[in-house]
């Protein structure tokens, strides 16, 4: 058992412990990917038939890297573990059962884009306003009722869900699921929610089905596990309710995912579905200095709900965390590109070794164009993918129509495209006549005369086409079968001739795609080696999985839901601002603020070496200059740890000059009280156990106004600056901007919707 000879105590008894429930509390960077590794091998090493262990992961990449590790321990029985995503897994059982409930083995799988557009053509069909239905709003609607299991006919007849959507102005959201739902049901294929909505109903109505997986799955084992779902919670129960032999692995404090449905009570409760669960927590972080780990432990303590566990780094201390104060979200940039540039060529790093990581995407603007003007290259991740781009689809939607020409969003996408003939007055005069007749509108095609006046000739020709390629997919490879479809489907030869650098980008794109099909056909590790299984995989790779230059040497660009998982040499965690992270939207509960809260410490966790956090007291928001103040979150971090920099000075007079105060007042040597320092330039090191000390405490009757109303002479407190008075009002709603002089701090300007003011009383 030589791969036992590297792990911790805990590791290791997390490793042996191979019957009943277990629960493995992993900290970040503390093994997790070992341990599982290290656990599934040994089950092979004790004898457990690798048939019989399924491993569900959250992206493709942890499952590849996995069996990798596996392989290299145990040989070739690592190809038998069912192992993958949730979403590749029960697609393939999907596929052995899905006969079970209507649907051909060979159902496509749509991608976001082809759910939006059924949606689009369903409201276009219904005549409602896709401003009050706004497709992604309708899309999130229906994926949240499948994540929590509730079906069109459940959605129609809960009293509640009608009374919200009602009183929302759109009361026809539940005939829109339904029509959703039998729009795909009709084109054979399922959306990316269909692959655990329709196994879950699998399991429940088929007990036949069920009993056989708990029977082949005797042991379990779950990353990542509080990012699962309800959907996915009980997937997973069921299938371990006979063995229980399930072992989940994951870490309450990197809950990131609410907002996809995504509920933390499943790792929080794990013990209440299985009380002799036996716990083992990692707590050993061997990513970052001690320093980093301390100030993420400061941070995650302030969050109630949460398993305890004492993460600790035995590397060395490392650099204090440096605290960047900027003027401006532009000044920001500029801050973050200098360090950089500083750094790389102080230190002798490369450009891959700096990570800058926001809260929304639009933060990136005043970082890229900061870097852009010292020419770093950089790399913006969760871009368009390379599966994503138009040529690509459209490729793909050729190869998924010759798999299953039910396919209705594929048929419309490459109908007429190289054209031929086919206009959109045709395509609608199909798709009605297949509605009239209740048949797909491939089978309108191919008898175009029966069922459409004048239906052009090149209907049977594009009908003969497809035809064609489903002949020669059963018997020639991968590449082969998608070599001829691009060829004979006109695709390759419309992106040829187009000599534009645009065009010969797209041409090069499909060369990719071939080459990765050519690739795909070679592999010795895969006995089926058709087209179809090719495509099968393709609609299940995730982000990781489709950055083609993601070694390369550049910066890296995103936001923190996408750096989960990732580490770096040095990062800079940009906007600690209130409203901006925690988000506006994040302070009307506990729970919303908590998950922000996670959210703060996945980004302070990436950094392995050295960690840089920046807010700016001015950004613009929706074209409006606004002020900011500093996040609460940098309050909750003990000062010891910090370094700050309020160096950088404001371009011209502002009238931020006075927020310098809040940042730069320091105890005396009692501790007791406080003095302002002697420059007002660069501070001194801040020694009080909070970092921010408030200027002002709030009332206890103090509650936001409503300031449309506000007139000049009025008195009003504010939560940070005090109490103040209205000595001037200007612009136009709902723009106003407020000029107030408060007492404590002197005049400042503020724009209305964003101030939250509390008005004591009228005009003096």
């Amino acid at each position: 058992m030589d791969y036992l000879q590297g792990l911790n105590p805990e590791q290791k008894a997390a490793v042996l412990q191979i019957k009943g429930p277990v629960m493995i509390i992993a900290g970040a960077g503390s093994g997790k990917t070992r341990v599982i590794t290290y656990r599934v091998a040994h089950l092979i090493r004790s004898g457990v038939d690798s048939f019989n262990i399924l491993v569900l992961t959250f992206t493709n990449k942890a499952a590849r890297e996995m069996r990798e590790r596996i392989n290299h321990i145990c040989g070739p029985e690592a190809k038998n573990i069912w192992m993958g995503t949730f979403h590749s897994v029960f697609a393939k059982l999907l596929r052995v059962e899905a006969d079970k409930i209507g649907y051909p083995s060979n159902f496509t799988i749509y991608d976001t884009d082809d759910s939006k557009s059924v949606l689009r053509a369903i409201l276009k069909e219904m005549n409602l306003d896709d401003k009050l239905y706004a497709v992604n709003f309708v899309l999130n609607r229906i994926s949240a009722a499948k994540n929590n299991l509730v079906g069109w006919q459940e959605y129609q007849q809960n009293e509640q869900i009608q009374s919200d959507d009602h009183s929302s102005g759109r009361g026809k959201l539940g005939v829109i699921y339904q029509t959703y739902v039998q729009r795909c049901y009709r084109a054979g294929a399922m959306d990316f929610d269909d692959l655990l909505f329709k196994t879950n109903e699998l399991l429940k109505l088929h007990p036949e089905v069920l009993n056989k997986y708990q029977h082949k799955f005797k042991y379990l084992m779950v990353d990542e596990y509080q990012d699962t779902n309800f959907s996915q919670y009980l997937i997973v129960k069921r299938l371990a309710a006979v063995n229980e032999n399930i072992c989940v692995v994951g870490d309450d404090a990197q809950s990131i995912y609410a907002f996809r449905g995504a509920n933390i009570q499943n790792i929080l409760n794990f013990e209440k579905d299985y009380p002799d669960l036996k716990i083992f927590k990692l707590e050993q972080n061997y990513r970052s200095t001690q320093n980093i780990v301390n100030v993420a432990n400061s941070i995650i303590a302030n969050n109630k709900e949460q398993l305890k566990k004492n993460v600790f780094s035995e590397k060395e201390t490392g650099d204090k965390i440096k605290v960047m104060r900027a003027f401006s979200d532009n000044e920001e940039g500029k801050m973050v590109a200098d360090t950089i540039m500083q750094d790389r060529s102080t230190h002798g790093m490369k450009w891959n070794d700096f990570a800058i990581l926001y809260r929304t995407n639009a933060q990136s603007r005043s970082m890229e164009e900061a870097l852009r003007k010292l020419n770093i290259p950089y790399k913006i991740y969760g871009g368009l993918s390379f599966y994503q781009r138009k040529e690509i689809k459209d490729l793909i939607a050729y190869f998924r129509l010759t798999f299953n020409p039910n396919d209705e969003e594929a048929l419309k996408r490459v109908i007429n495209y190289p054209k031929r003939g086919i206009g959109d007055t045709t395509v609608d005069r199909i798709i009605v006549s297949a509605d009239k007749n209740s048949i797909t509108p491939f089978e309108v095609i191919l008898q175009p005369n029966r069922y459409i006046e004048k239906a052009p000739a090149s209907l049977s020709a594009f009908a003969a086409m497809i035809q064609s390629f489903q002949v020669l997919a059963k018997n020639q490879s991968a590449y082969e079968a998608a070599l001829y479809i691009a060829q004979h489907s006109g695709l390759l030869k419309d992106l040829y001739e187009d000599k534009s650098v645009e065009g010969l980008n797209r041409y090069e794109n499909i060369q990719e795609l071939l080459n990765g099909i050519k690739e795909f056909s070679e592999r010795e590790d895969i006995e089926e080696k058709g087209l179809d299984v090719f495509m099968q995989d393709i609609a299940l790779l995730t982000n990781d999985d489709k950055d083609k230059n993601k070694d390369a040497d550049t910066v890296s660009l995103m936001t923190i839901h996408s750096s989960k998982g990732l580490e770096f040499p040095q990062v800079f965690v940009v906007g600690l601002e209130e409203n901006l992270f925690p988000s506006q939207m994040s302070l009307n509960s506990r729970s919303d603020l908590e998950e922000e809260r996670r959210l703060f410490y996945v980004a302070v966790t990436r950094a392995e070496r050295k960690l840089s956090i920046s807010y700016a007291t001015s950004r613009f928001k929706f074209g409006t200059l606004i002020n900011c103040e500093p996040s609460r979150f940098l309050d909750e971090i003990d000062a010891k740890y910090l370094e700050l920099d309020f160096s950088a000075k404001p371009a011209q007079s502002s009238f931020f000059d006075d927020e310098r105060n809040a940042w730069s007042r320091k105890p005396d040597t009692k501790g007791d009280t406080f003095s302002k320092p002697k420059a007002a330039t660069t501070p001194p090191p801040v020694k009080t156990t909070s970092i921010l000390a408030k200027a002002h405490v709030v009332s206890k009757d103090f509650r936001i106004s409503d300031t449309s109303n506000l007139q000049v002479g009025m008195q009003v407190e504010h939560e940070r600056f005090g109490f103040g008075k209205v000595i001037n009002l200007e612009g136009n709603k709902p723009d106003v901007k407020a000029t107030i002089f408060f007492k404590e701090i002197g005049q400042k300007q503020l724009l209305l919707k964003f101030a939250k003011l509390s008005i004591i009383n009228g005009i003096e």
